[in-house]
């Protein structure tokens, strides 16, 4: 029987990967320095350099990151942060840990991220910030959102966790708003072998507060100048990040063939593929399609071995923690509740086989 189709499969890269990744962890192993050294120290240079970026933090994960930021920049009780519901709940969670109100906004049926169009209604006297979201590897408009963002002076925070290397008009994301949040969670297209999350910004003073926020608050001479947790990126999954960081262009090009064969097959079918809007780089982490018959069509490619998934089910403002927060205008949010009815992550890695792309495609057409 064949090997079942996974929506993502994060062990065959370790398996492709295993002797260098054995390597890069013995060397940690053997070295004088277990918390913050050398190989988070490299991987920050060689990151911050990968996004065109100034700096990078090392973080324990991208909710750390996104949480982070947010304390940095002063986001706090009273504060309003613009933010879509269709996403992850990290998102969201990131906003209301700081005791800020998340305010959403509806996405785009095409892009599935933040409407831009739609974001100076949703500005009052109380907005901070926006936390925009790259979803499934796809930019947001960043040129909009910035103007947006100049002429109502508030901060644009970009979470990248699932856009590592995409590119808004050639520009990498994570370098548009005064920081971007990386996770490195397993699955995602920069993917360690456990936690992991980092920072990227072009203001030194907001790293600098970052730094000293993901240790206690700690100075340079390790005095709490403010109250604060702990937050670092371990050296173990710093040393195999530094092994993948070098393959993740050639991966993303993988999982862009990969997207363009799924379109190919499905194209000319009742299922709605996922394009590319003008001036973006998608990077594929996800390979979304809509599809009206959702349900039957889980249990048939289960019947197949092949296991799809589903980002998201339900959008955030509908889970019980936070339905307080969701908009009074019931219809505000329309996209992104008919989106959640129909959306279908399709597998999506780069070892991906052509024989198993070939399953999934025959599996779709015969739902």
């Amino acid at each position: 029987m064949s090997e079942p189709v996974l929506c993502a499969n994060p062990r065959r890269q370790f398996v492709a990967q295993r002797e260098d990744i054995e390597s890069a962890i013995s060397r940690v192993l053997n070295s004088d320095f277990y918390i913050l050294g050398s190989e988070v120290d490299n991987f920050e240079k060689e990151f911050a350099n990968y996004c065109g970026a100034s700096t990078c933090i090392g973080v324990n994960s991208g909710t750390d990151a996104l949480i982070l930021s947010l304390h940095a920049l002063g986001v706090g009780s009273g504060d309003e942060v613009i933010t879509p519901s269709h996403t992850a709940v990290a998102s969201v969670a990131a906003i209301v840990s700081c005791g800020a109100k998340p305010i959403f906004v509806d996405v785009d049926p095409i892009s599935f991220t933040i409407d831009s169009s739609l974001i100076s209604k949703a500005v009052t006297s109380r907005t901070k910030a926006m936390l925009v979201v790259h979803l499934y590897g796809h930019p947001c408009d960043m040129n909009s959102i910035m103007e947006v963002a100049h002429k109502h002076n508030i901060y644009v925070i970009e979470d990248c966790a699932q856009a590592h290397g995409a590119e808004w008009n050639g520009r990498k994301v994570g370098t548009f708003g005064i920081v971007g949040c990386f996770s490195f969670y397993p699955t995602k297209n920069l993917g360690a072998i456990g936690d992991g999350g980092a920072v990227v910004t072009n203001d030194l003073v907001i790293a600098d507060r970052i730094r000293s926020l993901r240790q206690y608050g700690w100075n340079s001479k390790r005095v709490s100048m403010e109250p604060s947790g702990v937050s670092r990126l371990d050296e173990i999954q710093a040393a195999i990040l530094r092994v993948k960081l070098p393959l993740l262009n050639v991966q993303n090009e993988r999982r862009r063939r990969i997207a363009d064969v799924y379109r190919e097959h499905l194209s000319q079918t009742n299922i709605v593929v996922p394009t590319e809007q003008p001036g973006s780089r998608h990077v594929y982490h996800l390979f979304v399609v809509r599809i009206k018959n959702r349900d039957t069509a889980i249990l048939h490619l289960n019947s197949l071995g092949i296991f799809p998934g589903i980002h998201y089910s339900l959008p955030v403002h509908l889970h019980p923690s936070y339905t307080r927060f969701a908009p009074l205008d019931s219809g505000s949010l329309k996209a992104t509740e008919s989106l959640s009815k129909e959306i279908l992550s399709l597998p999506m890695f780069p070892e991906l086989n052509d024989s198993e792309i070939e399953r999934v495609c025959e599996g779709m057409l015969s739902v």
